[in-house]
């Protein structure tokens, strides 16, 4: 492989874990199969979306396949799409960077031009965004790896279903950022609970509770959409609340162990510590429980918190034991009989990053078909649903959730950093935050 540097990623899989010097992370798939890459068709790669994301997902593109290059990019912003390119060219030699100047593309709509010019594309914009550039990818008949999490509304959700269908009847391969999936502890885990080891689920917790995130302060010379734009991560039509942007992980995780998605949810939340005029208008604190189909129920729980617990994990509680997993390659199961069943402490790991980019790219290889879309959806409504919970103060099913009609994002080729955003500051500088009690389903 041609690669110059290991120093940049699309997130640090665990802060310093351990990387294999000179080799790559690969699924056992991969690494068993005959490799053919310079017999076959050069693919071709873009990213929409330079940010720290895109560019880290990039990355793992071209380290997943030797016979991929990238050779288009778009973005909102020029200074992010340059030092995205400028980042990756240090990684990687010039044929593998194959960006022309003309396929540098700008501005909101500039997401159709770059997914014109590839096989491949990934999604790394706030994923307000994400149905409308997954529509088209899937409509130009390209394969996709695409972030979590993949709507911010129920409309958007209703749009990356259907788009999941057209993907199955194309066989276009499209995998989506929930990497759990990908982790060897997850792996091991989910297969011992489908063979009973810790009985039926009855209940579990999932957590991400950490200090929070980034604050880029407004500039002068920015408009009110810059603004929002430059710190999407605050506004909900962007990101849609942290419990979506981030604890989408773990309660993918309860979907995913317990076989089923939620058909209710009630909780709390709100603004405790992180409420200043810089915060935009999602919460800092969301507390939901969720009830599943066949009598499992989940608490859910995130936080953005200086100074309190951090955890990022999950414990399940079955009828004949129990299990823990969290991303830092942690596993546990237990049997209140016999003790302890599995436990994995890191051993033989592989980035999951890494591994969800060389199956994607194994599968195209080999005409093979992943299709992550649907269950990237359900799981991104699941925390749609803890937040219209929160929100409202309300006991909300699914099926009303679903029902929802209200539109977070607009229409996204017609925009410019001169157009209005949906919400405004008022004239203290702060957004209108939604009132448990008050607020009410749309």
């Amino acid at each position: 492989m041609d690669k110059k540097t290991d120093n940049l990623s699309r997130r640090k899989f665990v802060k310093n874990s351990s990387i294999v010097t000179g080799g790559l992370f690969l699924a056992p798939s991969v690494l068993t199969a005959t490799p053919l890459y310079k017999k076959e068709k050069m693919l071709k790669l873009a990213v929409v979306g330079c940010g720290g994301r895109g560019t880290g997902a990039a990355s793992q593109a071209l380290r997943a396949d030797e016979n991929v290059k990238l050779v288009a990019m778009a973005d909102a912003f020029q200074d992010r799409l340059d030092d995205s390119f400028n980042n990756l060219s240090k990684m990687f030699d010039k044929d593998r960077i194959d960006v022309k100047p003309s396929n540098k593309f700008v501005g909101f709509a500039s997401y159709k031009k770059a997914i014109d010019e590839a096989d491949v594309v990934i999604l790394a914009t706030p994923p307000g965004f994400r149905p409308q550039h997954f529509e088209y990818a899937i409509e130009q008949g390209k394969h996709v790896f695409m972030e979590k999490p993949v709507a911010t509304d129920v409309p958007g959700i209703k749009k990356v279903l259907a788009t999941a269908r057209k993907a199955d009847e194309k066989n276009l391969n499209v995998v989506v950022g929930l990497q759990r999936h990908y982790q060897l502890n997850y792996n091991e885990t989910f297969k011992r609970i489908q063979e009973g080891e810790i009985g039926k689920i009855l209940s579990g917790q999932v957590y991400w509770d950490s200090a929070g995130v980034w604050v880029r302060p407004r500039q002068e010379d920015w408009t009110e959409m810059e603004y929002q734009m430059r710190n999407w991560y605050y506004f909900n039509w962007l990101c849609g609340d942290h419990i979506l942007e981030q604890h989408i992980h773990n309660i993918d995780v309860a979907n995913w162990f317990i076989g089923e998605y939620p058909i209710s949810a009630q909780g709390m939340g709100g603004r405790e510590v992180r409420n200043g005029i810089d915060h935009g208008n999602i919460f800092d604190h969301h507390f939901v429980e969720f009830v599943y189909p066949g009598g499992a129920i989940i608490s859910s729980q995130c936080r953005h918190q200086k100074g309190c617990m951090s955890r990022v994990s999950e414990s399940f509680q079955g009828t004949l034991g129990n299990s823990y997993t969290d991303a830092g390659n942690k596993a546990i199961l237990n049997s209140y009989s016999t003790g302890v069943l599995y436990k994995h402490n890191g051993e033989d790991d592989r980035n999951p990053y890494q591994v969800e980019h060389d199956k994607l790219f194994a599968s195209i290889r080999s005409g093979g078909h992943i299709n992550d879309a649907e269950n990237g959806a359900k799981s991104t409504m699941t925390a749609i649903l803890g937040r219209m919970a929160t929100y409202t103060g309300q006991l909300l099913t699914w099926e009303e959730a679903m029902n929802s009609e209200q539109v977070l994002v607009p229409v996204e080729d017609g925009l410019s950093f001169d157009s209005v955003p949906p919400v405004l500051p008022d004239a203290e500088g702060k957004y209108v935050i939604p009132i448990p009690g008050v607020t009410k389903l749309v």
